[in-house]
């Protein structure tokens, strides 16, 4: 699982890398390509190239980092601020090692002096933290207490910390922290003050999202990569296959849910929509959707991945810190917008596929139920951890831990086949069949230790930004005058305060990678909203959806112009689509907000809930058929804008407006249905 962050690329340089090495009518997705597209919108796979010795070295240390981490979370009793500036030194180190200054030098087992010397020295000020604590301690109660060379080291610190999020995380973050640098030294806040509290204190760079990154985030990073070379995408690909793919417009269904399921691991929209993008754009192509749509299709699902109980994204954990519930609970109150959101899209495409007369796949290309089943023990892995965090028997640290040994043994069924099958059975073959499986298995384990602790690396410095970001807030008061500002601009009106934090959100968010993102929001605009009488867990709940869809709102719709790479589509045009597909993430939020109880907040009853739920469905099937125009066949524009109205009107609580909008959308579905007798009549 790891999470990404990425530059707004020009709209002329897409096509470019989709269809390099491919022919113009192909739609074969290579390998070349795949890399192309991750590393045009990826910084993340913009890293050294490192062979030989040297890639022994990196994997090891890598490896070592991931151990590290497992051990510090589960064993370790040190201070905190001994454990995160340990975590935050090694991470200096890993990053620098991975992520070059430009791609100028990418090149085999290079890299230049002067990033050896930021390396070493900026993971240095972390560590001189780490070792001179219990001196520090005695030392800096204050910001007055500090001593030159103290202010020196903190300010090469965050400088290195700042130029390693240029590298692997992206600009935009650091344009909104430099905006509130600018803004502490405007308003004459001393240097003195402001370093002590983002380098010293644990209101800045060992911050919060730092701690629960250190405590939690790793680990599930590591389960994630340990999880993913289980084979469980490709299950998840062929579960949705059998599920949905015989029906009309199947293809489309398939990236929906398998999107959905796979958002679970990969923690990311941009390298959920490539990974199975790849798959599913072209069986979307080929079925007969427009190359816009199906890009837009897996951009929007692959963006719910993020909002897909039990990880969400990381963000889980960060939500449970900031609203002061259980890591469990969130994940359960997660499931039901997860559930309107998804389907919102399923509807779209539904009604996409038949309004095109569209077909799915022929149930002979679909693996038989026999052999899907025999691969539902991939699947134990999530369950158990799913088990143990519900029970609340231990940590969720132990609980991940558990669940990555299980991922491990749910490997080996699969190698065992290939060397029994490697070897035809013949005598004396058990053996080396046992050696081969003992030395994958050994290879699988190095190789998601390497990728959990490279995964970890754009997620810490993410969270260390964001937590600076909010020490500079906190440092400054700005958040008490936005809140003032906002609520005396919006009148009291709830609705109104909703709308202007929506738009915050979705512009602070572009280009913003999920864990910090949601950092941001937590920091400066959910007080806003509970400062309005909205309950803690909808405000941020509501910022975090808003956050999120920054991947698929244009002009910075990152995982729509990787999706459109793919599709080889317009990506303007992908993204307004994926913005329409994906109309329920604009919806869902305004319902929790007016009721929580689709939150499962305040206790509501089972009555309650269903209604709720229902309506929310509703609602959404409104606004989706008013979007897409047609339900049973082609709508006129006045019968759009009634179910429009109908939907929308079921946005907000109360007998009168929920009879409203289902009067409204029925009258809608009357008329077509017998608008389609009279079409077939004639």
């Amino acid at each position: 699982m790891s999470l990404f962050s990425k530059k707004e690329k020009s709209v002329e340089e897409v096509p470019e890398v989709c269809l390099d090495g491919v022919s113009e009518g192909s739609d074969v997705v290579t390998e070349e390509q795949i890399d192309a597209v991750m590393k045009k919108y990826d910084r993340e796979s913009n890293t050294r190239i490192w062979t030989g010795v040297p890639h022994l070295l990196v994997t090891a240390i890598m490896s070592l980092f991931s151990l590290y981490c497992i051990w510090s979370t589960l064993f370790n009793k040190a201070p905190l601020e001994v454990r995160l500036t340990a975590f935050l030194g090694c991470v200096i180190v890993m990053g620098y090692l991975y992520y070059p200054a430009s791609k100028q030098h990418v090149r085999p087992n290079y890299m230049p002096w002067y990033d050896i010397v930021i390396m070493v020295v900026g993971a240095a000020c972390f560590f001189y933290y780490c070792f001179s604590y219990a001196s520090l301690a005695r030392i800096l109660t204050s910001a007055s207490k500090m001593s030159e060379m103290q202010i020196l080291i903190g300010v090469v610190g965050l400088l290195t910390m700042f130029e390693l999020c240029r590298r692997c995380v992206g600009v935009p973050i650091l344009c909104v922290l430099g905006a509130l640098l600018i803004y502490t030294f405007v308003i004459g806040l001393p240097l003195r003050r402001l370093i002590y509290t983002l380098f010293y204190s644990t209101g800045g760079v060992i911050g919060t999202p730092a701690q629960v990154c250190a405590k939690f985030i790793v680990v599930f990073i590591v389960f994630g990569s340990f999880l993913e070379r289980t084979g469980i995408s490709k299950f998840f690909i062929d579960l949705a296959n059998k599920i949905a793919g015989w029906s009309s417009g199947g293809p489309a269904k398939v990236a929906v849910i398998s999107s959905a399921l796979c958002g679970m691991v990969s923690g990311s929209s941009v390298g959920n929509t490539v990974t199975t993008g790849s798959v599913t754009i072209p069986m979307m192509k080929k079925t007969g959707y427009k190359p816009e749509f199906a890009g837009a299709v897996e951009a929007a699902a692959s963006t719910g991945g993020q909002i897909m109980p039990p990880i969400m994204g990381a963000a889980a954990f960060l939500m449970a810190e900031y609203m002061g519930i259980p890591y469990g609970q969130v994940a359960l109150k997660a499931i039901l917008p997860a559930v309107l959101y998804f389907s919102g899209i399923f509807i779209s495409v539904h009604l996409e596929a038949k309004k095109l007369g569209l077909k799915g796949l022929d149930r002979k290309e679909l693996m038989p139920a026999a052999q899907l089943f025999a691969r539902v023990y991939l699947l134990a892995p999530l369950v158990v951890l799913v088990w143990l965090v519900s029970t609340n028997l231990k940590t969720m640290a132990f609980a991940a831990s558990v669940s990555i040994l299980a991922a491990i043994v749910v490997g080996l069924p699969q190698q065992i086949i290939d060397s029994h099958r490697a070897y035809g059975g013949k005598n004396g073959s058990f053996g080396k069949a046992a050696g081969d499986v003992v030395k994958q298995t050994c290879k699988t384990i190095f190789a998601s230790l390497e990728a959990g602790g490279k995964g970890t690396i754009t997620v810490a410095v993410a969270c260390a930004i964001a937590g600076c970001i909010a020490g500079c807030i906190t440092a400054t008061g700005l958040a008490s005058k936005l809140i003032t500002g906002i609520v005396a601009v919006s009148q009291n009106s709830v609705l109104f305060a909703l709308f202007l934090t929506m738009l915050c959100c979705i512009v602070l968010g572009m280009g913003v990678p999920t864990t910090a993102n949601y950092c941001i929001m937590a920091a400066t605009t959910a007080p806003i909203l509970i400062r309005m009488g909205l309950p803690a867990v909808s405000a941020h709940f509501f910022v975090f959806y808003f956050g999120i869809v920054a991947d698929i709102t244009p002009p910075v719709a990152l995982a729509a112009y990787a999706g459109s790479a793919i599709a080889k589509s317009n990506p303007m045009k992908t993204g307004v689509n994926a913005t329409k597909l994906a109309i329920a993430a604009f919806i869902v939020p305004y319902m929790f907000a007016f009721s929580p109880a689709l939150l499962f907040d305040g206790a509501p009853g089972v009555l309650s809930v269903l209604q709720i739920a229902v309506t929310a469905m509703v609602g959404i099937f409104g606004v989706s058929s008013a979007l897409e125009g047609y339900i049973f066949r082609e709508m006129p524009w006045w019968q759009r804008i009634v179910s429009a109205a109908g939907g929308l009107a079921l946005i907000y609580p109360g007998l009168v407006t929920d009879l409203i909008g289902l009067g409204l959308i029925a009258v809608v579905l009357l008329l077509q249905f017998a608008g389609r007798k009279h079409v077939q009549a004639a």
